[in-house]
C-alpha cells in the first residue's frame, strides 16, 4: 500500500470539507483500508478500483434529466477537491430507476462534466453494474434477519410508518422467518409477483425518532427493462436509491461521500447499512463516510426537476437548452462560460448553512470573465435611420476601432461612415428629458442635440421625420468634418454624449434574442398560488437589428460585447453564415434590484 503524504492546501479558500479531508489524510484513515473477504462482489461486476489515490470522491447524478446550475456547484466541489488533494473523482450514474432514465440524459451529463473542464479518466461507473452485488447484499441482510419482505399495500405502509409525533407500527410481515423471507424475495426476483405486490424492507426500528430508520424500503418490483439491460441482464427488482448509493460508494472505495443537506437525515441509514455489510465482510473497511453541504439556492430560478420538466413539456420554454433555463445546456447556449461558473462557485463557497444566493452574483461572475476576453463590436438593436445631410451620398469614410480596448495585439476592426446610418431609437428624443445628452431637434431656435458617433464624427441634430402614426422614422443631422475621433486635426468639440451606430452601407442584418430572467419573483411560487404565475412575460424579446461588418464570418459560440448594450454570443443552434443570430448573455450592469 502506498504511503499517503500529508497535503496542505493554501492556494484556495478553506471550508469544513477541506478540513475533514485534510484530517483524514494526516491520520492515514483510508491508507489502511482492508478488504473484507468477498472479492467476488467486485470481480463479477468488472470493477477494478485500486486504492492508489489518497482521496476518492464521486459525482453520482441520476440520468433522469439535464443537469442544472446546482449540479455545477457539486461538480466543481467534488472534482475540485479531488484535484486539489491529488485524488480522483468518479463519474457514476445512479441508474436504479429505469422508468425515468435514458441514454440521452447520460450523454448530456457526460458532455456537461467535460464542458466544465473536468476529467474522470477511466473512472466512469454505473450503479446498474452492481445490481448483482446489491442483490447479494440484500440476501445477506435477510440471512442476518436484518431485512424482510413486506406485502402490505403502499397506503398501509404509509399509515403504519407514523409521523414526527407518532411512532410507527410493526408490519404484520415483520416477524416472518428467514427462510420465508428468502423464498419470497426469490419470488420477487424471479418475476412471480406483480409491481407493488411486495417490497423488501430493512429491519431497524419502527419507533425511531428518525423516520428514515423506520424499516426503509430497499428493493421494489418493477417489470420494466432497464435501458442498459442488454449489458446487465434482465431484472424485475430494483434497489432503492438510499440502499444502492452507500453500496456503490463502498464498492468503488470512495473515501468521502459528499452530498447536499437533504440527505442529512439519511446518513444514519447510510452508516447502518455499511457497518452491517462490513461485519459480514462484503465491503472494504473502514467504509466511506457521508458529509453534507448546503445546496445552491439561487433567486429567480427553479431547479426542481419536476418543475423544469413542466416548463419544457408544456412549452413555456423552447426545450431543455432554452437559454432562460438554469440547465447547463441552457446556460451554455445563453453564453455562460465554464470559467464563469467556476468563479461563481468559488465566490459562493461551501457551508453547512442553507442560504439564498442572488442571481446578480452569477451574472457578476459572468461579466468579470467575459470582459477580458470578449471582442468589441457595434450593433443597433432598435434601429431608426440617421441621415447626415451634409455628407455626400456616394461617399464613404473609413473608420476603425480596437478589437479589444485593453489588448492591442488583437488588432483592429474596420467599418465605414456614410450618408445613411442606423442608430438606437432611444438615442433620439423629440422633447428631451432633463439630463438627456443625446440627439434631439432644435428647440426655439436653439441648436439640436450634439453627440459623438463612437469612433467617428461629432454630429448635431437638425430635424426628424414621423410617419402617420407618429413614429420616428428618420432623424436628420449634420456632421463636423474636422471632428473625427482619433484624427490629429480633430477640432475642439466637447460633447457629453457618445452613441453607437452602424452604416447602412455595410451593416449586416441580424436577429437578436434579448433574454432576461425567466421569473419576475426572487422565489417563484412562494408568494403566489403556483410558480408559473411568476413567469416573466418579457423573458424573451426577439428583435431585428444591425451589426458592424467585422462580424460577417464569425462562428457559433463567439462572445462579443456590443458596446453600450451588453454581452452577446452567437447562437449555437440557429446561427449560420447566412443567418446571424445573437443571444444577449448579460447586460453591462445589473438592472434588477437585489433581494
Amino acid at each position: 500500500m502506498p504511503t499517503t503524504p500529508s497535503i496542505t492546501i493554501s492556494t484556495v479558500a478553506s471550508n469544513f470539507l477541506r478540513s475533514i479531508i485534510q484530517h483524514d489524510l494526516n491520520a492515514h484513515t483510508y491508507v489502511t483500508r482492508t478488504w473484507g473477504g468477498k472479492p467476488d462482489l467486485v470481480t463479477t461486476n468488472n470493477l477494478t478500483v485500486q486504492d492508489t489515490y489518497p482521496v476518492r470522491l464521486r459525482f453520482p447524478p441520476e440520468p433522469n434529466g439535464y443537469l442544472h446550475i446546482g449540479h455545477a456547484k457539486s461538480i466543481c466541489l467534488n472534482f475540485g477537491l479531488a484535484r486539489d488533494f491529488g485524488g480522483v473523482c468518479h463519474l457514476r450514474f445512479d441508474d436504479t430507476n429505469p422508468e425515468k432514465e435514458s441514454i440521452e440524459f447520460e450523454n448530456s451529463i457526460i458532455d456537461a462534466v467535460n464542458w466544465l473542464g473536468f476529467s474522470y479518466g477511466t473512472h466512469l461507473y454505473y450503479a446498474s453494474d452492481y445490481f448483482s452485488a446489491m442483490h447479494a447484499c440484500a440476501v445477506y441482510l435477510i440471512e442476518q434477519n436484518l431485512a424482510y419482505v413486506d406485502e402490505q399495500t403502499a397506503e398501509d405502509i404509509r399509515i403504519n410508518r407514523g409521523d414526527f409525533t407518532t411512532p410507527g407500527t410493526n408490519s404484520p410481515y415483520r416477524n416472518r422467518t428467514i427462510a420465508e423471507n428468502l423464498a419470497r424475495f426469490a419470488d420477487m426476483t424471479a418475476g412471480k409477483l406483480a409491481d407493488g405486490a411486495a417490497i423488501l424492507r430493512a429491519k431497524i426500528d419502527m419507533a425511531s425518532a428518525n423516520i428514515n430508520l423506520r424499516d426503509p424500503a430497499i428493493y421494489r418490483i418493477r417489470h420494466i427493462n432497464h435501458h442498459r439491460h442488454k449489458q446487465i441482464g434482465d431484472w424485475c427488482v430494483y434497489p432503492m436509491y438510499t440502499f444502492a448509493h452507500p453500496i456503490e460508494d463502498a464498492l468503488e472505495n470512495i473515501t468521502h461521500s459528499i452530498c447536499t443537506l437533504e440527505f442529512e437525515d439519511q446518513r444514519p441509514f447510510y452508516d447502518w447499512l455499511l457497518n452491517n455489510l462490513a461485519i459480514g465482510g462484503l465491503i472494504n473497511t473502514p467504509p466511506p463516510r457521508q458529509y453534507e453541504f448546503a445546496r445552491l439556492n439561487l433567486t429567480y430560478v427553479v431547479t426542481s426537476k419536476r418543475k423544469l420538466a413542466q416548463l419544457v413539456n408544456e412549452r413555456y420554454v423552447h426545450g431543455w437548452d432554452d437559454p432562460r433555463l438554469p440547465t447547463l445546456v441552457g446556460l451554455r447556449r445563453r453564453g455562460y462560460t465554464p470559467e464563469a461558473l467556476h468563479l461563481f462557485c468559488e465566490r459562493i463557497g461551501v457551508t453547512k448553512a442553507d442560504s439564498w444566493i442572488n442571481y446578480s452574483t452569477l451574472e457578476g461572475a459572468l461579466r468579470d470573465t467575459l470582459d477580458p476576453i470578449a471582442a468589441r463590436a457595434m450593433a443597433v438593436l432598435n434601429p431608426i435611420k440617421l441621415i447626415i445631410t451634409n455628407f455626400a451620398k456616394d461617399t464613404v469614410e473609413p473608420c476603425s476601432a480596437p478589437v479589444h480596448p485593453h489588448d492591442e495585439s488583437r488588432g483592429r476592426r474596420d467599418f465605414e461612415f456614410s450618408h445613411e446610418l442606423w442608430i438606437e431609437a432611444d438615442d433620439f428624443q423629440i422633447a428631451p428629458i432633463k439630463g438627456y445628452h443625446r440627439l434631439y431637434p432644435p428647440i426655439n431656435g436653439i441648436s439640436g442635440g450634439r453627440v459623438r458617433l463612437k469612433y467617428g464624427f461629432v454630429i448635431e441634430c437638425t430635424g426628424f421625420e414621423q410617419d402617420d402614426s407618429g413614429n420616428i422614422i428618420v432623424v436628420y443631422a449634420q456632421y463636423f468634418a474636422d471632428s473625427k475621433s482619433g484624427s490629429i486635426t480633430s477640432g475642439n468639440y466637447k460633447v457629453k454624449g457618445v452613441i453607437g451606430w452602424v452604416s447602412s452601407h455595410d451593416a449586416l442584418s441580424a436577429q437578436i434574442n434579448l433574454y432576461d430572467r425567466l421569473f419576475n419573483e426572487a422565489h417563484p411560487g412562494v408568494n403566489s398560488k403556483h410558480f408559473l404565475q411568476d413567469l416573466n412575460p418579457h423573458s424573451l424579446t426577439r428583435v431585428s437589428g444591425y451589426v458592424e461588418p467585422s462580424l460577417k464570418n464569425i462562428i457559433a459560440g463567439s462572445h462579443f460585447q456590443f458596446e453600450r448594450l451588453g454581452y452577446f454570443v452567437t447562437d449555437c443552434v440557429e446561427h449560420t453564415t447566412d443567418t446571424l443570430v445573437f443571444n444577449r448573455v448579460v447586460s453591462l450592469k445589473d438592472s434588477w434590484k437585489s433581494v
